[in-house]
């Protein structure tokens, strides 16, 4: 057998779409199975949803090295600066990575890695490659390949994603979808699909916005039900549909740290308190920080994450969370968080017990007196019940503002309560 790693075709501004190069791919060489790979979303490179295609066949990696290479030569938008295409071609089943592209895999799910470190890994097992430009896509390509061994190694559960893709020359064009039957599907196939549709906001998540050539994805964690939702949703014609095995949803880009360690251009998931109270500021972002030994670090929930930061506004100086997402400028900014325990009293001006007036102070460090005429003291503040209207548990962004990679609260296996968002 032959994998055949691919990553770096599209551009922003000029469509195409990577999943669709393996798919042309898929079909030329006759593959066995698709893999598509999300590396670490937090590049300073990426195109979109950074993510690396594979394709296993059985042709001889020669031949198979000279079709990927002429459909990403015809496909790809190499007249974009950005977009630096990579194929890396390797012999034997996905299983059959070695450890060291597998370590390649996890690493490039969380990290920032160099094409030059690519070609070198593979020239030291044989792997045949063809790059455009800077090559910058081996990184992925070579990632690609890995993952399957990868993905066995960290015990991680792949998920699925169908895409349907558009008739060629309605690329670029505004798409045309019956949404009362994309959102009859999401709801149908609920929650083994998921991420389809936000129903608070009604955004239909599964259809792009950019001029490429997928008309919409479909993601969840059978196969058979992405296939059937894809197929229910009524649309303009459809090129072709492919489904794909891939890592979205896994949360597979966050590292376990600290606030001391955490470094731009990565992903974490770290337990601290929170010692800065969540603030408003222009744009409607929300800011806080959270610390751990004396270490604050400054995190954000961003507009577009919408009803999400009426979570953060809740928090308080002194809660303790486990808080999860991408590191820039020093900023950790929010996909999901878990309280795991809550402030439960705040310290006030006593009251007077004999009208209820609230006390003032009788200077400094002679605690407080009663503003009227009933005399009554008190040594200083008293703690008094706070209403929270958080519980403990995890809470996410909404389907809308979530990252491919990031796993939906309604898949499972946390360790505490969950408060989906739909």
């Amino acid at each position: 057998m032959t994998v055949v790693g691919l990553d770096d075709t599209d551009s922003r501004e000029g469509g195409m779409c990577t999943t669709y190069a393996a798919a042309l791919v898929a079909e030329r060489l006759g593959a066995s199975a698709r893999y598509l790979v999300r590396l670490n979303p937090a590049v300073p490179y990426k195109t979109r949803g950074n993510a690396a295609l594979a394709v296993v066949t059985e042709v001889a990696p020669d031949e198979a090295l000279a079709a990927a290479r002429e459909v990403v030569g015809r496909e790809a938008v190499t007249g974009d600066e950005r977009t630096n295409p990579g194929v890396v071609v390797a012999p034997g089943t996905p299983e059959d990575a070695p450890d060291a592209v597998a370590d390649w895999t996890d690493r490039a799910m969380r990290d920032l890695l160099a094409p030059d470190d690519a070609r070198a890994l593979c020239d030291e097992h044989g792997y045949r490659t063809a790059a455009w430009d800077t090559g910058q896509g081996l990184v992925g390509a070579l990632a690609a390949v890995g993952a399957a061994r990868a993905w066995e190694r960290a015990g991680l559960a792949p998920t699925y994603e169908t895409i349907t893709y558009r008739e060629r020359d309605r690329w670029g064009t505004e798409r045309e979808v019956d949404y009362d039957s994309l959102f009859d599907a999401a709801d149908e196939w609920y929650p083994t699909v998921w991420d389809t549709v936000d129903r608070a906001t009604g955004e239909p998540v599964a259809v792009p916005h950019t001029p490429g050539p997928v008309l919409h994805g479909i993601r969840g964690d059978d196969p058979d039900a992405t296939r059937a939702c894809a197929r229910a949703v009524d649309s303009e014609s459809v090129e072709r549909r492919v489904t794909f095995r891939t890592n979205q949803g896994t949360d597979a880009h966050l590292a376990d740290g600290t606030p001391d360690e955490v470094r731009d251009g990565r992903g974490y998931r770290l337990d601290a308190t929170v010692v800065r109270a969540p603030e408003t500021r222009q744009g409607g972002h929300v800011f806080l920080a959270v610390g751990d030994d004396g270490v604050d670090l400054p995190c954000a929930a961003f507009a577009p994450t919408g009803r999400f930061r009426d979570r953060v506004r809740a928090l308080r100086v002194g809660d303790d969370l486990t808080v999860c997402g991408e590191v820039a400028a020093g900023t950790l900014k929010l996909e999901k968080f878990a309280v795991r325990d809550l402030v439960g009293t705040e310290r006030v001006t006593p009251e007077c017990p004999d009208c209820g007036r609230r006390m003032e102070s009788a200077g400094r460090g002679q605690g407080y007196r009663c503003r009227g005429d009933c005399g009554t003291t008190a040594p200083g503040k008293v703690e008094r019940d706070l209403e929270r209207d958080l519980e403990r548990g995890w809470y996410e962004v909404p389907p809308s503002a979530r990252r491919h990679v990031a796993k939906p609260l309604v898949r499972g296996g946390f360790d505490a309560p969950v408060h989906p968002e739909r």
